[in-house]
C-alpha cells in the first residue's frame, strides 16, 4: 500500500488534537481553594459516602438516608452550609477525597493512628464496636481467637479487615459489607467482622438473614469525619458535632436507625419500584455514554488504523504504540488513572467525560485492528482500478476500499458495541451512576440480589438485541457495495 499522505497525517494530528481538547475543556473546575480561615467550610460542602452501607448510608427509593446521611445534614444546617452528597465505593473514598473530588468522608471511618498521619479527622460522632458474623450453623466459631485461618470477607481497606487480619484471619476482599454478608451466606467465607450496629441493623430489617452475631471484637471504633491534610475544615466539624451531640439530634438519629424493626419486603415489591430507576439509569447514562464513547472510538480508530497500514515510521510506530496500550491496559484500570490519577497533574475531569475518554480510547484500541484488517481484505485489484481511472489515493480510499471493507467490519465492531455496552458497568467504580449501580444502590438495603440483578440482566440483553437488529440492517445496506 502507498505510504500515509499529507493530508492523511494532518486528519490524524486533528483527531488526537481534539482528544487533547476534550481532555482539557471536558472536565470541571480546578479543585476549590483551600478555605481561608480554619472557621469556614465551602458554600457547598461535598460529602462522600457510600450509598451501601445500612443503616448509616443507603437509599430508600430514589432517596438517599441514613445515619450519616441526616447527620451530615444536621451539621450542614449548624454551619450555614449546603451538603451535597458523592456515592463512593469504599475503597475508592480516600482516592476520591485526596484527588479533590470531595471535600469530607462521612462513611463510618474510624480513627487510628496512620489516618491521623494522612488526614484530618474530626472528634468522634459516634462510638460503636466490631462483631463476628458466622453463618447460622456454624458452630466451629466462639470468640474472635477462633477466626485463626478461617476466611473473611472484608473491604480491604476497612478498619475491620485489620482486625481479621490481626487474629489470623485470611482476607477476602469484598466491596462492601452487604456482599461480605452474601458472600457468607453463599459460603464462599467463613467469617465477616464488621460493625455492630451495622451488623444489628441487617438482622433486625431481614428475614431469615442466615447468619449469627457469635462475638465482639475486643477494640472500641470511633467514627470520625476526614478531611484533606491541613483543609482548616475540622475545627467547624468539630463544632457542629458537638452542638449535635447538646442539643440531642445525635441521640434521635441514633433511636431512630439503631433500634429498627422494618417490615418484610417482597421481591414484586422490589421489582415495581426500581424498575423504572433501572431503566432510567440506562436510558439517561448506559445507553449515552456507549453512544458517544463509541463515535468517538471509532473515528479515533479509524485514524489509528489509516496511520498503522504506512510506511512511514512516524506514523505506524505511534500507531503500534497506541494500540499496545490501549488493548493492553484494562479498562478499569484506564478509567482509575484518568479519573483519579490525571487530577494530580492538573487535569480535573467529570465522571460521565472520564469514562467517555476511557471507553473511546479502549474502544479504538480494538476498533484500529478490526478496521485495518477489513481495508486489507479488499483486493488489491481495487485500488490499481481506481488508479486506472484517476482517483488519488484519498479518493480511492474514501470512495473504493472503505465502503467494501464497511462489509467485513461490521460485525466485530457491532461486537465491540455490545461489549461495550455490558463493559459501562465498570464505570461506577469513577462514581458514574449507571444500571448496574443503580441496581447495587437498590439491592444493598435488602440483599435481594438475585431479583435485582436479574432485572438488570434483563435490561442488558434487551439493549444488546436492539443492537443486534440495527446490526443485521447495517450489514443488509453495507452489503450493496459488494457484488
Amino acid at each position: 500500500m502507498r505510504s500515509i499522505t499529507s493530508r492523511t497525517v494532518a486528519a490524524l494530528a486533528a483527531v488526537l488534537v481534539v482528544l487533547a481538547t476534550l481532555l482539557g475543556s471536558g472536565g470541571t473546575a480546578a479543585a476549590a481553594p483551600a478555605p481561608t480561615s480554619v472557621q469556614e467550610l465551602p458554600k457547598v460542602l461535598r460529602v462522600g459516602t457510600e450509598g451501601v452501607y445500612p443503616p448509616f448510608s443507603y437509599h430508600q427509593g430514589n432517596k438517599l438516608t441514613g445515619y450519616d446521611v441526616e447527620f451530615m445534614e444536621a451539621l450542614g444546617r449548624k454551619a450555614g452550609v449546603r451538603i451535597q452528597f458523592v456515592e463512593v465505593p469504599w475503597d475508592s473514598m480516600f482516592a476520591a477525597l485526596s484527588s479533590g473530588r470531595i471535600d469530607v468522608v462521612a462513611n463510618q471511618v474510624t480513627k487510628n493512628p496512620e489516618r491521623e498521619g494522612l488526614y484530618d479527622l474530626s472528634t468522634p460522632y459516634i462510638e460503636t464496636t466490631g462483631v463476628v458474623v458466622v453463618a447460622e450453623d456454624d458452630d466451629s466459631v466462639k470468640k474472635l481467637s477462633d477466626i485463626k485461618g478461617k476466611r473473611a470477607g472484608q473491604n480491604l481497606t476497612s478498619n475491620w479487615a485489620q482486625t481479621a487480619k490481626a487474629n489470623g484471619a485470611q482476607v477476602v476482599g469484598v466491596d462492601s459489607m452487604d456482599k461480605a454478608i452474601q458472600n457468607l451466606r453463599q459460603g464462599s467465607v467463613d467469617v465477616v467482622v464488621n460493625d455492630k450496629l451495622a451488623v444489628r441493623n441487617f438482622l433486625a430489617t431481614t428475614d431469615n438473614p442466615g447468619v449469627k452475631i457469635v462475638a465482639e471484637t475486643d477494640d472500641k471504633s470511633e467514627s470520625v469525619l476526614a478531611a484533606r491534610k491541613n483543609s482548616g475544615y475540622v475545627p467547624v466539624l468539630n463544632k457542629g458535632i458537638n452542638e449535635l451531640k447538646a442539643d440531642g439530634t445525635s441521640q434521635r438519629l441514633y433511636d431512630k436507625y439503631f433500634n429498627p424493626k422494618a417490615e418484610p419486603i417482597t421481591d414484586w415489591k422490589m421489582i415495581r419500584e426500581n424498575a423504572w430507576p433501572m431503566a432510567w439509569a440506562a436510558i439517561k447514562v448506559t445507553i449515552p455514554l456507549t453512544i458517544i464513547s463509541f463515535v468517538i472510538g471509532l473515528i479515533i480508530a479509524l485514524g489509528v488504523a489509516i496511520a498503522r497500514m504506512s510506511t512511514n515510521p512516524l506514523a505506524f510506530l505511534p500507531a503500534r504504540l497506541f494500540i499496545s496500550i490501549f488493548r493492553g491496559i484494562p479498562v478499569l484500570v484506564l478509567l482509575l488513572l484518568i479519573y483519579f490519577g490525571l487530577p494530580q497533574f492538573g487535569w480535573k475531569l467529570a465522571p460521565f467525560t472520564a469514562a467517555v475518554i476511557g471507553f473511546s480510547l479502549n474502544v479504538a484500541g480494538y476498533g484500529a485492528e478490526i478496521i485495518r484488517a477489513a481495508i486489507q481484505s479488499v483486493p488489491r485489484g481495487q485500488w490499481e482500478a481506481a488508479r486506472t481511472i484517476g482517483m488519488d489515493h484519498r479518493t480511492t480510499l474514501r470512495r473504493v476500499i472503505i465502503p467494501q471493507a464497511a462489509r467485513t467490519a461490521v460485525p466485530p465492531l457491532s461486537n465491540t458495541l455490545i461489549d461495550l455496552v455490558k463493559s459501562t458497568s465498570l464505570a461506577s467504580a469513577i462514581l458514574v451512576v449507571e444500571l448496574l449501580r443503580q441496581a447495587q444502590i437498590a439491592a444493598a438495603p435488602t440483599f435481594k440480589f438475585f431479583t435485582l440483578y436479574s432485572l438488570a440482566a434483563l435490561y442488558y440483553w434487551l439493549i444488546s438485541v436492539v443492537l443486534s437488529f440495527f446490526q443485521a440492517r447495517i450489514e443488509k445496506r453495507v452489503s450493496r457495495f459488494v457484488a
